[in-house]
């Protein structure tokens, strides 16, 4: 945790921008009082829990005051807000090493030192790897504008959807003779000698522990091995194949007879060989071209191989095999989607996985998938920046990822566009992620376009997927963002990342 100042100029824009700004998902005001110091740590903690976001210290809620009337100050009561600085330090399991403490100069306007120069104290929690909770107390989420206790239940759920713990890890109730296969006849050759019998050699290499005197293996030695998982796994109400759909057009049609331009494939088998059947299916498909439905020319995709394949691999690797549902390659006439059953690990949201990589959600199964002769996953975590600079080689979009949270199976859907990309877009998108939204006026600014111009950009990538309207704007006053993108509060911890930067 540490301590950043801004300057005067710096504090007169971040708090013009507060004022008006009510509690949100990522965003929480507090007078500071002696009773202040418990609840805000039960907001760090549920911050820390669901996306980060910024407790701001010394300015009331918009409900209790408007305006500048809501300038109160640190000053209120610095005693508690020592205490709060010392309990940030001390209070959390496990320790919270995402917090950043921005001190604000301003002049107050209400309270006790009405009229002088005081501060605001801005408490910034980073998203973490972890699930957090309070000693001697509860673990918290955050709402729309508040926070919850979470159950046992609920805390459990978010260690799986967070990465902390992975189902592939845990024992299951199949035969050991089922994993006896010739994958695993290539797996012990390529990776040598093993003593022992069967049972003893799985559990030496971590993939098999007894349970109530019983030898079970591991629910990755069961994707790893077994001829068909998916059928053996189906009992425990989760899925481990994959579907390929390749459809006419550019959307799924939601009539009754659905728009497939062939029979849709399930691809099973040990995932070694479900990788490779399902790369191969799509690189074939992807090389014949496609003709287009509304004008009779064929279209040629121009995705790297590596590209395509990494999205694949990254979705068997890195999926969620305590959800019961299969991942789904669809291939439309300019896009291909991966979709992967699960939300993305840690600390990686859609906005910083160029930057940050992937994480192991499965470290069980990406270890020993390279133990086989010919290994799927050879990047060791440099996967995705690949696909990223890949992607800008061949002057396509970069790799596109969203999170489906309201849907019945949570999943991340990472889509590859066959589409040039304009020099403007890598501005727009870098101004998206700092700002939250952008609007023609913006577009207009950061890519030196006429009004008419940045119309035509933002209605083509709102088109194609690549933006979404902010909820709640009018007509003329419309922004756009990303799926899965910002809103207002993220421009204050963008001004506040800026700030500290520079």
């Amino acid at each position: 945790m540490n301590l950043g100042t801004t300057t005067a100029i710096d504090s007169a824009t971040l708090i013009q921008q507060m004022i008006g700004l009510g509690e949100t998902r990522q965003l929480e005001f507090k007078r500071v009082s002696g009773k202040m110091v418990g609840k805000a740590l039960e907001t760090v903690c549920a911050f820390a829990n669901t996306d980060g976001g910024t407790l701001v210290l010394g300015l009331a809620d918009l409900k209790e005051f408007k305006g500048d009337a809501r300038m109160f100050g640190i000053e209120e009561n610095p005693e508690a807000v020592d205490e709060l600085q010392r309990k940030l330090l001390t209070e959390f399991v496990p320790a919270i090493d995402t917090i950043r403490l921005h001190r604000l100069p301003c002049k107050l306007l209400n309270g006790p030192a009405k009229g002088q120069t005081g501060h605001l104290l801005l408490v910034q929690v980073g998203r973490t790897s972890n699930v957090h909770s309070i000693i001697n107390g509860s673990t918290f989420t955050r709402l729309d504008a508040g926070n919850r206790s979470m159950s046992a239940g609920e805390s459990t759920d978010l260690s799986y959807r967070r990465g902390v713990r992975s189902a592939s890890s845990e024992p299951v109730p199949v035969a050991l003779d089922r994993l006896k296969t010739d994958a695993w006849r290539r797996f012990a050759e390529a990776r040598g000698p093993l003593s022992g019998t069967f049972s003893d050699q799985l559990l030496r290499i971590g993939l098999a522990e007894e349970v109530n005197g019983v030898i079970q293996p591991r629910r990755a030695a069961v994707l790893l091995f077994a001829d068909e998982p998916g059928s053996l796994l189906a009992s425990l109400d989760s899925r481990a194949d994959v579907r390929v759909m390749v459809y006419d057009g550019k959307q799924v049609s939601t009539g009754a007879t659905p728009n497939l331009r062939k029979p849709a494939k399930t691809i099973r088998g040990p995932l070694i060989d479900q990788i490779d059947a399902t790369v191969r299916l799509v690189l074939d498909e992807l090389a014949q071209g496609l003709t287009l439905s509304n004008s009779g020319f064929k279209t040629l995709h121009a995705y790297p191989a590596r590209v395509v394949k990494e999205a694949i691999v990254n979705a068997v690797i890195h999926r969620d095999y305590r959800l019961n549902r299969d991942i789904f390659v669809r291939i439309f006439d300019d896009r291909v989607e991966v979709e992967s059953p699960g939300l993305l690990p840690g600390n990686i949201t859609p906005v910083n996985i160029a930057k940050v990589g992937s994480k192991a959600r499965n470290p069980l199964i990406a270890s020993n998938l390279r133990e086989f002769p010919v290994a799927p996953n050879i990047d060791a975590g440099e996967g995705v920046r690949m696909m990223f600079s890949e992607m800008a080689l061949a002057e396509l979009y970069p790799p596109q990822y969203r999170q489906n949270t309201e849907t019945a199976v949570e999943s991340v859907t990472v889509t590859l566009f066959n589409l040039k990309r304009p020099t403007a877009w890598d501005e727009v998108s870098d101004w998206i992620d700092r700002h939250g939204s952008i609007a023609n006026a913006d577009v207009v600014q950061i890519a030196g376009v006429d009004t008419l111009k940045a119309s035509k950009f933002l209605t083509a990538w709102r088109e194609q997927g690549l933006l979404v309207p902010v909820p709640g704007r009018a007509k003329r006053n419309m922004a756009y963002t990303k799926p899965n993108g910002g809103s207002s509060e993220l421009t204050l911890l963008s001004t506040l990342e800026d700030n500290n930067n520079s």
